[in-house]
């Protein structure tokens, strides 16, 4: 939750407005205690789904992978932000549209997939446009970064590919991942994922 974020909440409905903090579902009140409770059922409810992996229809899967995240800490896991988010004096993808991008995020899903599992140049080039394209739309009022991440991860298992965005022995790997993000520089983001999965090819 970085202090460049900034959210379009007049009638505060995801925060207290008395503790500035995320209503959440365990009345949490100490912003230590919910980012350390946070952290905690979202790395569980993470391991099920390396356990259980689902296949990715569409944008549909990244709303059902975020609820599936967030399910026991915030009532609206899993639902559209209803508030404009901008980090860094940037806007994230405005609400009014989200339709118009979620159909656009859906068409280049279709595309990766007919992509062959040989070719990982133009898998990873595809990958880095969705990943680009997801973060831009930023769709929930948190837990964005986290859900796209898994929603990637469980994309290149589709061809066959091990692919971590966050890996908890190499630092440099979220680094770039992040500059490539805020930056909304593909390139970097193409040679990165082409570089993890060829790392990590099984």
């Amino acid at each position: 939750m970085s202090n460049s974020y900034k959210y379009i909440d007049p009638n505060f409905t995801y925060t207290d407005p008395k503790t500035g903090l995320l209503r959440n579902l365990q009345d949490i009140t100490d912003p230590e205690v919910l980012v350390f409770v946070e952290s905690g059922v979202v790395t569980k409810r993470l391991q099920e789904l390396y356990e259980q992996p689902i296949k990715i229809k569409g944008i549909v899967s990244l709303i059902e992978i975020h609820k599936h995240l967030f399910q026991d800490i915030y009532v609206w896991a899993g639902k559209q932000r209803t508030v404009e988010i901008s980090k860094d004096g940037k806007q994230f993808f405005p609400t009014s549209h989200f339709d118009n991008a979620f159909k656009y995020i859906d068409q280049l899903i279709i595309e990766f997939k007919k992509i062959q599992k040989n070719n990982q140049k133009q898998l990873a080039e595809k990958l880095a446009e969705i990943l680009d394209n997801v973060n831009y739309l930023h769709p929930f009022r948190e837990g964005n970064g986290r859900t796209q991440r898994e929603f990637l991860r469980l994309l290149a298992l589709e061809k066959g590919l091990i692919l971590n965005l966050n890996p908890p022995d190499n630092k440099s790997v979220y680094e770039r991942y992040m500059k490539g993000t805020i930056e909304s520089n593909v390139k970097t983001l193409t040679e990165l994922i082409f570089e993890l999965i060829n790392t990590n090819e099984k």
